[in-house]
This record gives C-alpha cells, sequence and structure tokens, in this order.
C-alpha cells in the first residue's frame, strides 16, 4: 500500500470510534482520538494520514462529517476489548500494511486550519464544566470496597458448632 504511520491506524481508530451511529465532525474524531490517548499533537500528520487513507478508498467524506468505508470498518472492528490503545494501534497497522486497495479514489481534502480549529474547539469544549461522555470512568481501588465483618455469613444466622 505506503508507508504506514501509527498516524495512520490512530486516525482510522478514532474515526471508528467518533462515527458509530452518523459522520463525525473533525472535532469529535479529536475528541475521540484523545480519548483513545492518542492526541492530535501534529496536526500536518494528520492531514497526510486524512488524505492517505482516503485517496486509498478508506475515509469518506459524508455530508458535513467524515465516515469509514465498509473496508475500513471491517479493520478497525474485531480487535481485542481488553486491549491497550498501543495494541490496537499496532493491530490496526497490521491489517492497513496487508490492505490492497481497489482503486485510488478522490482524496478528501482537510486542511492544517482545520486541524487547529477542532482542536481549539476541543479544547474549549474541555474546559467547559459539565459531564464529558467521553472521559473514562474512574476505577475503583479494591481498599475502597466495603467489607463485610468477619464471623457472619452473607446468607442465614451464625454458624452451628457441633
Amino acid at each position: 500500500m505506503y508507508p504506514i504511520h501509527d498516524t495512520d491506524a490512530q486516525l482510522l481508530l478514532a474515526t471508528f470510534m467518533a462515527s458509530k451511529r452518523r459522520p463525525a465532525a473533525l472535532a469529535e474524531i479529536v475528541a475521540a482520538a484523545e480519548f483513545m490517548g492518542c492526541p492530535v499533537t501534529a496536526p500536518r500528520a494528520w492531514v497526510s494520514a486524512f488524505e492517505q487513507l482516503s485517496t486509498h478508498g478508506l475515509l469518506v467524506a459524508a455530508g458535513d462529517g467524515y465516515a469509514l468505508a465498509p473496508a475500513a470498518q471491517e479493520m478497525a472492528s474485531g480487535l481485542p476489548k481488553k486491549a491497550e490503545s498501543d495494541e490496537r494501534v499496532f493491530l490496526v497497522r497490521e491489517r492497513l500494511s496487508a490492505y490492497k486497495a481497489p482503486a485510488s479514489s478522490a482524496a478528501v481534502v482537510v486542511s492544517e486550519a482545520q486541524f487547529e480549529a477542532a482542536l481549539a474547539a476541543h479544547a474549549a469544549l474541555a474546559q467547559q464544566g459539565g459531564k464529558n461522555l467521553l472521559m473514562p470512568k474512574p476505577k475503583r481501588d479494591d481498599d475502597d470496597r466495603p467489607r463485610r465483618p468477619q464471623g457472619r455469613r452473607p446468607f442465614g444466622g451464625p454458624r452451628r458448632r457441633a
């Protein structure tokens, strides 16, 4: 296909996560990437990844947003659910390297300024208060669990001693 970078796989996964129900706006893709643990730090690399995925027919523009083609959805689905984001990126990168593009498609043009605007919009939303549904839930420590008192059985009276 072409030299595969981590940014290509990260963009594919972020778009997969953000466009589950409808085509995702660029700010939603940026939010999904940050949620996965792969924040957009180099917009120029993400712009080139956008161009490469779209020319190979994996990323399409749909209305005001962007969505994955069926071949790209197949690549992103079926990943282990308990895998870390680095492992998922590696697996998608392997699948991308094995992908044979049928024909070159028209490139979806996304400028670096659009990515900068999406980053600014996401930063403004992150500074607002309220509930962010893309934030991971905090895990409870084992020490915080309430413990049962010793010597009591959960269902029934005290033990009989014979």
